[in-house]
Formats: C-alpha cells, structure tokens, sequence
C-alpha cells in the first residue's frame, strides 16, 4: 500500500502566524517551566534567540518543493541510466518531542528524457528536513515530489539517520540509526534496479 503524503506547503495567508513578541513570550514560558528565570542576566535574550533559531530550523514551511524542482534540462545526449546523489546531510526534528533528526540521504531517479540540476536534489532534502518530521513521512515526500515534478521512470530515495528522541531521553540508545526507503517506478517494479540503488550508495 502506498504512503498517504501530505507536503504541507508554504502558507501564502501568513494571518494565523504568531508574532515575534508572542513567540519569544512562549519561550519565557518554557523557560519558567524548566524551573530557570528568564530574566537573569544569561537567559535575557535567549527567547529571541531561540524564536531566530527556530525560524532558521523550520524554514522549509516556507518553501515548496515544486519551485525549487521547476527548472529541467532536456539536453542529455541520450543518457538514460540512473542518476545518483548519496551521502546527502541534512538535520531535522522530530514531530513528537521536538528533537534532532541527524542523518544523510540517498535520492535517485530513472531519467525519462529529462533531468533535474543536482543540486536540486539536495535543495528538496533540506526543505522537507526543516519541517516538524518522521523519517517515513520525509522519505515519503522526497521521492512524491520529484515523481509528480520530472515524471521519470523511477524514483529511490533512503534514508539514515539517528534520532535525538532516542539517544537522549526515553531508551537513550546512541548510535542507534533507523533506516527508511521508498521506490516508485522501476525501482518499484524490478528489483534488479533496487539491488543496483543498494549496491551503488554502498560503495
């Protein structure tokens, strides 16, 4: 059964948007909470701080995927093979606590008369990684956005990555990493195209 995807696309309505102000008044909050006081000298601007961060940390709500994937090239003297790009970094953070997501991801494709600038294909990785995420749903997502943006015959994308919800709370299991895939296409339908995916982001 295929993923549900949801790209949650920016917001062109920015009215539900809470203010600066009101951002880093919720970060005092937390900071009360933590049991510290937002008003001595260490942590007096920390709310701004962290409001600056965060919007730094969760700018792919304000991207789409689709704009940075619209350019093509169709000039490719008849290459037909798989196109590549591995061992891609990216940080995230998880949706249930809020935590880091460090990982690197493998995305792939089957040109079908047209292709994508490379880095593209990073660009796609770090918008969907600085969004609220799992791992299933941004490896979902990378590999529907470019499927339904180039149309080719195929799409592979993996993903590695150690989550910070592990490692520091809860089991705190460092070194642990989670692995998700997901295909379209030929890599979907013939496994000897998933095999050569495997063996080549392995060497």
């Amino acid at each position: 059964m295929d993923a549900i995807v949801t790209n949650f696309p920016r917001l062109d309505d920015q009215s539900d948007r809470p203010s600066q102000k009101e951002a880093e008044d919720a970060v005092r909050v937390l900071l009360r909470w933590a049991g510290d006081d937002p008003q001595r000298e260490g942590l007096l601007d920390t709310p701004a701080r962290v409001a600056k961060s965060y919007r730094e940390l969760f700018s792919g709500y304000d991207l789409a995927a689709e704009d940075v994937l619209g350019r093509t090239f169709e000039e490719v003297a008849g290459y037909d093979d798989m196109v590549l790009v591995k061992d891609i970094p990216f940080f995230s953070h998880c949706e249930h606590h809020m935590v880091p997501i460090i990982g690197k991801a493998h995305v792939a494709y089957l040109p079908n008369g047209r292709v994508l600038g490379l880095s593209k294909i990073a660009r796609v990785v770090e918008i969907f990684g600085r969004r609220l995420q799992t791992q299933e749903t941004m490896t979902a997502q990378i590999a529907k956005s470019i499927d339904e943006t180039l149309n080719p015959r195929g799409v592979a994308v993996m993903i590695e990555a150690e989550h910070m919800c592990m490692a520091m709370r809860g089991i705190q299991k460092q070194g642990s990493t989670t692995l998700t895939t997901t295909f379209t296409g030929a890599f979907k339908t013939e496994p000897t195209e998933q095999v050569r995916f495997m063996t080549m982001i392995r060497r």
